[in-house]
């Protein structure tokens, strides 16, 4: 019904950078450990629906997707 996660793409991106500074050599314990920026919540309103609960609007505006 409500989802709040991760960006994929705020992952990969980094990802493949620390790949490319690994493979020209550097040591992959070296490299700093970065977090997440981005999260995004979905909400489902299908599925609240059928569990007969209603969404406050107020998280309805703060929802970066809303099925429908």
């Amino acid at each position: 019904m409500l989802s709040y996660a991760v960006d994929p793409l705020d992952i990969l991106r980094p990802a493949a950078a620390y790949v490319d500074r690994i493979l020209r050599g550097e040591k992959p314990g070296d490299l700093p450990v970065q977090f997440p920026t981005k999260f995004e919540m979905i909400v489902n309103l299908k599925t609240a629906k059928a569990l007969g609960l209603t969404v406050p609007q107020s998280i309805l505006l703060r929802a970066d997707e809303v099925i429908e």
